[in-house]
């Protein structure tokens, strides 16, 4: 795509994260079905590459594909930097991105579960606190975050750090959801239960119960929730009525017993004893 193409944006933009595949990519679709035009960030740049021509060809939107790791510690700055060159503003921001890792605790490797919590907590914070005060000026503007019906519960064995991550996501955006009442900004939290992703099989997770036991929702049926409930501001969505039960446990009192629960379908379907992780 030439410099030329990239700052002739004039429809409604939309950032997603880990946009090459999997959740993200359904996601760009559901927002190109719309009218929307796409910044993709990934690192496998590869992957980028096609899932934007794919794009490109099916919905007749521009797609500027951005191949950056988000951990690193001058990724923002490049971000930021790629869109002022283009001259975008963004309309809604999208923080998919994500890790995960399933095993023992205390034989994960500690690079890895540093990483996780790089992309799934810090970046996500900071990209939120870098586009809010834009958004907030304008008054108007949509934040999805993406992350989990396990979202719901405090916490559960084999994926300990993987789900208070994602417990954080939801806790920040019902935080931010209060504080930005009367803006004409709104904040969403996509919890997803189990989906036939590269994320689900190479991360581990989908050795836990949970993942068995739950029934897996279609990409398109995830994407789709997500898309209707940012238009329609609501603080957080589940899709498939099974997983809206399960998140629904895990806001019932007494939390003990909710947790009890959790615990037990946290536990692997069979012996887990080794670690993994992957980049969504």
């Amino acid at each position: 795509m030439s410099d030329k193409q990239s700052n002739e944006i004039k429809r409604p933009v939309v950032l997603i994260t880990g946009g090459s595949s999997g959740i993200g990519l359904a996601l760009a679709e559901q927002f190109a079905q719309h009218g929307y035009d796409l910044v993709l960030v990934a690192r496998n740049c590869r992957k980028l590459e096609q899932a934007a021509d794919l794009l490109r060809d099916n919905f007749q939107c521009t797609v500027i594909p951005l191949s950056l790791d988000l951990t690193a510690e001058d990724a923002l700055d490049d971000l930021i930097g790629e869109l002022h060159t283009r001259d975008i503003e963004l309309d809604v921001l999208v923080n998919n991105a994500g890790l995960g890792d399933y095993g023992p605790f205390h034989r994960s490797d500690q690079d890895r579960i540093t990483a996780m919590l790089r992309l799934n907590i810090i970046a996500l914070t900071a990209l939120t606190r870098r586009f809010l005060p834009v958004m907030i000026s304008r008054g108007k503007g949509r934040i999805l975050n993406v992350a989990s019906v396990v979202a719901f519960f405090a916490g559960g064995s084999n994926w300990a750090s993987y789900v208070a991550s994602k417990h954080y996501v939801l806790a920040f955006t019902r935080g931010l959801r209060s504080e930005l009442a009367g803006t004409g900004v709104s904040i969403t939290a996509l919890c997803p239960g189990p989906a036939s992703t590269e994320f689900v099989d190479s991360s581990g997770v989908g050795a836990s119960r949970v993942y068995h036991w739950l029934p897996k929702t279609s990409l398109s049926a995830v994407a789709s929730t997500g898309y209707r409930a940012t238009m329609a501001g609501r603080t957080s969505a589940t899709p498939g009525l099974l997983n809206k039960l399960f998140a629904f446990l895990g806001e019932l009192p007494p939390r003990g017993i909710a947790q009890a629960v959790f615990a037990f379908l946290s536990r692997g379907s069979k012996a887990v004893t080794t670690n993994r992780k992957v980049t969504r």
